[in-house]
């Protein structure tokens, strides 16, 4: 095996790590909102609210992923439906009052993990690091 192909078994293998250990900082973080959940709360309060096809495609997810995802949130009153004034045939989803309000903590609470977790990381690491992630995810979807 190439120093490249190691390398790239270590990513994927650590990324994995990365992934178990968000879903399992996010259950504690809110029993009710799964890792999922909080990414599409994320993205509503980002785009101010979209189509929940517009979710399915973004994320590249599953159409009935998205509306078991959606319907829970609904169900726990963290968005709603509205009406799109440009179109009333399609309904936006945004976040609630309740919905803004748990975010904002789950947020703040997931931010204070991470800084735990890369207190003792330099400067110039922590900065590099942001680069390395902004550069993976900005690749395109279709290697996916």
């Amino acid at each position: 095996m190439t120093v490249a192909q190691t390398a790239v078994e270590t990513i994927q293998r650590e990324m994995t790590t990365f992934a178990r250990r968000a879903r399992a900082v996010a259950a504690r973080m809110h029993p009710e909102l799964s890792l999922v959940s909080y990414t599409l709360l994320g993205h509503l309060e980002q785009s101010g609210g979209c189509r929940a096809t517009d979710l399915a495609a973004h994320y590249a997810l599953d159409k009935s992923t998205v509306s078991r995802q959606v319907g829970a949130l609904e169900r726990a009153g963290l968005i709603e439906r509205r009406l799109d004034p440009e179109d009333h045939r399609v309904q936006v989803l945004h976040l609630t009052e309740a919905g803004e309000e748990i975010l904002a903590q789950v947020t703040r609470n997931r931010r204070t993990v991470l800084q735990k977790r890369l207190a003792d990381w330099p400067e110039e690491d922590l900065v590099r690091f942001a680069a390395y992630l902004e550069r993976y995810n900005a690749g395109p979807a279709e290697a996916e």
